[in-house]
């Protein structure tokens, strides 16, 4: 626990991070706050797209 003003400075310490390291923290509060705003078992939507072709010409 601190102080209030004491606290230690959050973008250091993620400046000291591996790119890596930063990518995993973030899929992991992403993938939480999606947990908790939409439940855990999210599916994709399925989208239909209608696609008129031309006729091809027969001889």
């Amino acid at each position: 626990m601190y102080k209030i003003g004491e606290e230690p400075d959050d973008l250091l310490y993620w400046l000291s991070r591996p790119p890596a390291e930063r990518i995993q923290a973030l899929e992991e509060i992403r993938k939480e706050y999606n947990d908790w705003k939409y439940g855990p078992e999210r599916k994709f939507q399925r989208v239909y797209r209608i696609v008129k072709r031309k006729k091809a010409d027969r001889q």
